[in-house]
């Protein structure tokens, strides 16, 4: 266990070191990795542009398919045109699995409401997903399938423009702002399993902002992204002035998008049959093929309630001689869609808040993602801030527009741009007493690196563990551990002597690594012996949006109460260090003391080890003054002991 020795920080330039970032790569393409389409953009004479797919469109779906035994793969339009008669082994959606584990809560959702299987991957709890062949797939490996179409459609581009580029190609992929490391993570081994080589991974609420104000630099100014796409909502609030790109603040939920409006509008087609054949025993729940179906109808009706007031669903056969068809209204939908639309709210008030912002010093609100397209949401983010949203940037092409402007930054073609994005939660370490120590705090500018020194807690401590938590609250225990590590070898000495460096750092991507370094002087050592470990924060170390949300919800609601705890542990440590000085004592000299009193001192120590127990277990609380003046008793208990000690060791010197 470490205790706080000083702080210090490694300092980061204005511009996060980004404009010294330069790769050798004349063309860098751009790609929005999306959960219900993906497009591919890339920066031509100074213009990003999006790249069409063989079939002339400018997005694709984000669909992947297995046919003739798994031997034939289809992705994205010929994939989705089959999916009716293939649904078992067709994959839709599936980034809302990647880096989640099986037992999850939002993955337990989707268990019925998918037509394909998701299975728990017995090595490591992964949801995975099968084929009816038996193949298990993870996620990431869809994901990979959906970003290898992205660069085919590159390649024949530069194909066909006489480009040289064609085969070697590095680039841009975007994230929900709330992805964590896990999934960070996971996307880039998508990348890595189709031979992409990413630059960089950045937020998708960040690229929307770099489409929208490359061309808009005269409008500085702070800028609200509110990006609700298929199945990840984000809100980021930036600052945009000559040319740097600044994230303030973040938020967001990564599984709340458009997906969960068609499992909602899916449940109202499947009670209507029901409604209807109350003497049947059809469970069209477990009829996958008729689930795909209803999928699909609940899909093509929320699109068209973005255009019309009222559309009929029409689903023949849907079970022998059973037919679906039933009128849904614009008003139905939202009021289906009202509880939906209300967790996007406080998001956004608490992004507003982080970023030291009130409403009023919005000057901009843009709309991403496919979702706002819905006039209720449109209402509802006008009425939220005060001002009608922007809707310029065609919300399906800005993310993918956004990443090849940062791919073309990293290359070099576009000049005097910079892009500071940030962590969306505190990072630290537990030190002695079960305190949480965050480094860095939660919308900290990313790439960032601080370095902060500790040292040990005990005398003689030759080792550390080194637990690394994500959180905002006091106490690590009401955090999340994300990693932990062992520091060995320090020399033995008495506590607060050695010095051992901790260092938080996070790349670009957003991906941590920590790292410790005992930096305690030794006499006639080379220095270069001093001992280092590191971790980098593994894909089973991340942590789900709810349980963000929670944190962050839970830190605001108890910061009085946890600064209050925070007292007493402190002072329990304290008072903790002093029981153990004591025994030390106590275990020295015990010789030379009377009976009566080293029991009085022990039964003290013991009385307040128990009470510090209690204090750090919740089981009762003592106040400060209470412990403080047991202490005051113990110390002048062992005062008036070392005294007579000191009289009988002068005695004894004497003889």
């Amino acid at each position: 266990m470490l205790s706080r020795l000083a702080r210090s920080c490694v300092k980061r330039s204005s511009t996060g070191g980004l404009h010294h970032l330069r790769y050798n790569h004349n063309k860098v393409i751009g790609i929005d990795l999306g959960t219900t389409n993906s497009a591919v953009a890339v920066v031509e004479n100074n213009q990003p542009k999006i790249l069409e797919n063989k079939d002339g469109n400018r997005t694709t779906p984000s669909v992947v398919a297995f046919t003739k035994k798994d031997q034939e793969i289809l992705v994205g339009t010929p994939a989705k045109r089959q999916a009716a008669v293939n649904p078992q082994n067709t994959f839709f959606a599936t980034k809302r699995l990647i880096g989640r584990k099986f037992t999850d809560e939002e993955v337990q959702k989707d268990l019925n409401n998918t037509a394909y299987k998701i299975i728990d991957h017995e090595a490591n709890g992964d949801a995975w997903l099968e084929t009816t062949n038996g193949r298990k797939l993870p996620p990431s490996q869809i994901s990979g399938y959906i970003l290898r179409n992205m660069k085919e459609i590159a390649q024949d581009h530069f194909r066909k423009e006489g480009s040289s580029e064609a085969e070697d190609i590095s680039a841009v992929v975007t994230v929900p702002a709330y992805f964590n490391d896990s999934q960070r993570q996971a996307t880039k081994a998508a990348a890595k399993i189709v031979g992409l080589n990413v630059l960089r991974v950045i937020n998708e609420p960040t690229a929307a902002a770099l489409a929208y104000g490359i061309d808009k630099r005269q409008k500085d100014g702070v800028i609200a992204v509110f990006d609700l796409g298929g199945g990840t909502f984000d809100i980021s609030i930036l600052d945009i002035e000559d040319g740097v790109f600044e994230v303030r603040a973040t938020n967001g939920n990564t599984h709340l998008g458009g997906e969960d409006l068609d499992i909602i509008l899916m449940k109202k087609i499947v009670e209507s049959f029901e409604s209807e054949n109350e003497n049947s025993s059809i469970d069209l729940w477990s009829d996958r093929l008729a689930i795909q179906r209803i999928r699909e109808a609940a899909e093509k009706c929320k699109i068209e309630l973005s255009h019309v007031t009222s559309t009929e669903i029409n689903i023949p056969f849907i079970s022998g001689d059973k037919h679906i068809k039933l009128t849904v209204t614009e008003e139905e939908l939202d009021e289906m869609a009202k509880d939906l639309i209300e967790r996007t709210v406080n998001p956004v008030k608490k992004c507003i808040r982080d970023a030291e912002l009130k409403i009023k010093d919005i000057d901009e609100v843009i709309l991403v993602g496919g979702m706002t397209r819905m006039p209720k949401i449109r209402k509802v983010v006008e009425e939220l801030f005060g001002k009608k949203p922007n809707t310029v940037v065609n919300p399906d092409e800005a993310v993918a527009l956004g990443a090849s402007i940062q791919g073309a930054i990293l290359s070099g073609q576009i000049q005097n741009v910079v892009l500071l994005d940030v962590t969306p939660l505190s990072l630290g370490i537990e030190t002695y007493g079960g305190i949480f120590s965050p480094l860095i705090p939660r919308n900290s500018a990313v790439p960032i690196k601080k370095q902060t020194m500790f040292s040990t807690a005990v005398d003689g401590q030759t080792g550390v563990e080194i637990r690394v938590y994500q959180g905002e609250r006091t106490l690590v225990r009401d955090n999340k551990m994300i990693g932990n590590f062992q520091l060995s070898g320090i020399p033995r000495a008495l506590k607060g002597e050695p010095q051992i460096a901790v260092s938080f750092e996070i790349d670009a991507d957003g991906i941590m690594n920590v790292s410790a370094t005992d930096k305690t002087p030794r006499e006639a050592v080379d220095e270069a012996e001093n001992n280092t470990v590191s971790i980098q924060v593994s894909s089973e170390t991340g942590l789900t949006d709810e349980e963000i949300q929670r944190m962050i919800a839970e830190s605001s609601e108890h910061s009085k109460e946890d600064a209050e705890r925070r007292q007493h542990f402190e002072n329990a440590s304290r008072a903790d260090i002093l029981c153990v000085d004591t025994e030390n004592a106590v275990e020295q000299f015990g010789g030379l003391m009377e009976a009566q009193e080293k029991d009085e001192i022990m039964a003290l120590v013991n009385s307040l080890k128990s009470k510090i127990n209690d204090i750090r277990q919740d089981v009762k609380t003592y106040s400060i003054e209470e412990i403080n003046a047991e202490v005051g008793v113990m110390q002048n208990l062992c005062l008036e002991a070392i005294k007579k000690v000191a009289v009988k060791q002068q005695q004894q010197e004497k003889k």
